[in-house]
């Protein structure tokens, strides 16, 4: 399957801006080895999925409550955003973890939410880098695919490695692998066969110029990209490296 080349537009992009980079996605030919997912932010959603709309890009959000409705201001339900033309949804990013105190728990929440309205959850996980400096780096991820994820789990898990993510750093190729190995050997032993078909996407600080390195590597099955998925250029650049 080719690998899958998600763009996380974060807090970025008026309506306009991002109807025009949609516009630039759409024009361009998809390369051979990906599949192409960009994530708005929530209020050029619904225009993005119309301006993408018939074709190969998929389009996703980039967080849901785990309740359909409610007294919740600031939240928006995974009902909505399948309505504005979601198909896919980040939950648990390092930024909603850290900036808002998210739990693995209530990203499992999440989770349940928005596989009933129907949505693929992109869950991600990662370290700190004092969690890595002091040797705790697959403890942390451990733990949070068990909380995060669950039971009967067949979404895509993304590592990110927090000290990795808007810095400019990665991880050399070496601990890439490692964790992914990691990952993958976590979701066969609490998912069996299902968790030996979820796709790991690697995230932190992803590039034109990292990207083939990294999409090589064993049990990475695409990209999260953060800052070079914000113009047209550099987001198929990465996706040119896919396989």
């Amino acid at each position: 399957m080719p690998q899958l080349i998600a763009g996380n537009w974060k807090m970025h992009k008026t309506r306009a801006e991002a109807v025009a980079l949609a516009a630039s996605l759409r024009a361009a030919p998809i390369p051979p080895g990906a599949r192409l997912l960009v994530c708005p932010p929530f209020t050029a959603l619904a225009a993005v999925a119309e301006a993408l709309a018939g074709s190969a890009i998929a389009v996703g959000g980039q967080d849901c409550h785990m309740a359909p409705q409610g007294p919740h201001t600031g939240d928006i339900s995974a009902p909505m955003l399948k309505e504005a033309g979601a198909g896919f949804v980040i939950l648990g990013h390092s930024e909603r973890r850290q900036n808002h105190g998210e739990t693995s728990e209530q990203v499992r929440e999440k989770v349940l939410a928005a596989v009933a309205a129907g949505l693929t959850p992109i869950v991600c996980v990662g370290e700190t880098a004092d969690q890595r400096a002091n040797g705790a780096e697959t403890d942390t991820v451990g733990w949070q695919i068990s909380g995060s994820l669950p039971a009967g789990f067949a979404g895509v898990v993304a590592y990110e490695p927090v000290w990795a993510i808007g810095t400019g750093r990665t991880p050399t190729p070496e601990e890439v692998a490692a964790m992914h190995g990691f990952i993958r050997a976590e979701l066969t032993r609490q998912f069996a066969a299902a968790g030996a078909g979820v796709a790991i996407l690697y995230g932190g600080s992803v590039n034109a110029g990292n990207a083939a390195g990294l999409l090589g590597l064993p049990e990475v099955g695409g990209a999260l990209v953060g800052g070079a998925s914000l113009t047209a250029e550099a987001f198929l650049a990465i996706a040119a490296a896919a396989r």
